[in-house]
């Protein structure tokens, strides 16, 4: 079993190790249409608890979106993402140890999440959807996630999907980090993300996974978010979102075995479990590896 590398990931307030073990970066969705759970947080107070019921949990990041990128979705207009994630980054702020992740493709949304006190920018179109988004993490010095994606959230499960769907990934984040570097971001600063369940089919998603450690020799540490979605239920029969908790365990388990630094999820107390059985099964591989 290859070794993880380690990184140090430095944000505006404080620095993460990554790799010694898995992060987990804990879901607040401030949107009524997420496809897992839109509308149970869409009040700044009932986000505002959720995150901090997540912090509790064990969470060690917390990703906040005012957008859903479920497959079909519309994109939001921009002064309502503001409105959605703003106040509820603005009441969290200085109630919480642990950083904030924007989940945004919007610059100008990044930059007042940013104000605010958000430390992390989540780019599901790895800044390919606006081209200031580069401008605005480097001027805030904030690390970004780059996720592949094939077209659009509305779009994606639509169109064709790649005959290589790890070569089409690879080649999908090597462009992005491209843009980022040619953007003026710092490598240090930027993290990958193979965007499962964003462009591929069912099978492909089980592939990346099975296959994620091919994706560590590009050099930065890797986020991977399966939590609850539609290829775990068809796996396990068609379950519903909030009755594939388990079927999500069995994904994030294989998410640290194939090298993920950080894994985004909705359950956190129970995967704060499954990532520490799935840390030690990942050390006790590396440390046969060794003594062979």
């Amino acid at each position: 079993m290859p070794r993880r590398r380690k990184f140090r990931l430095r944000l505006p307030t404080r620095t993460l190790a990554l790799g010694e073990r898995t992060l987990l970066m804990g879901v607040v969705n401030v949107t009524p249409d997420s496809f897992s759970d839109g509308g149970l947080y869409l009040e700044t107070d009932a986000a505002a608890r959720h995150a901090l019921a997540l912090e509790q949990a064990g969470a060690d990041i917390l990703d906040i979106g005012g957008e859903s990128t479920r497959p079909g979705a519309e994109p939001t207009p921009p002064e309502v993402e503001l409105d959605r994630v703003v106040p509820v980054i603005q009441k969290l702020r200085g109630r919480v140890k642990i950083p904030i992740s924007i989940d945004t493709r919007r610059a100008e949304v990044a930059d007042m999440a940013a104000r605010a006190g958000a430390e992390i920018i989540n780019d599901v179109s790895a800044l390919r959807d606006d081209p200031e988004m580069a401008e605005v993490a480097g001027r805030h010095k904030l690390p970004v996630i780059l996720m592949h994606m094939r077209g659009t959230p509305k779009t994606m499960q639509k169109r064709p999907f790649a005959r290589n769907v790890v070569r089409d990934v690879r080649a999908g984040l090597e462009a992005a980090i491209r843009r980022a570097v040619d953007g003026g971001l710092e490598r240090r600063r930027l993290l990958i993300d193979p965007g499962i369940g964003f462009g591929k089919s069912f099978r492909q998603n089980f592939e990346l996974l099975a296959r994620l450690w091919e994706f560590a020799d590009l050099g930065l540490p890797i986020v991977v978010g399966t939590s609850r979605k539609m290829f775990v239920g068809s796996a396990i029969g068609g379950a519903v979102a909030k009755e594939r908790v388990w079927g999500t365990a069995a994904t994030v388990t294989a998410a640290v075995l194939g090298g993920a630094h950080i894994v985004r999820v909705h359950d956190v107390r129970e995967m704060v479990q499954v990532v520490k059985v799935a840390d030690a099964m990942l050390d006790a591989g590396g440390r046969i590896t060794r003594e062979n």
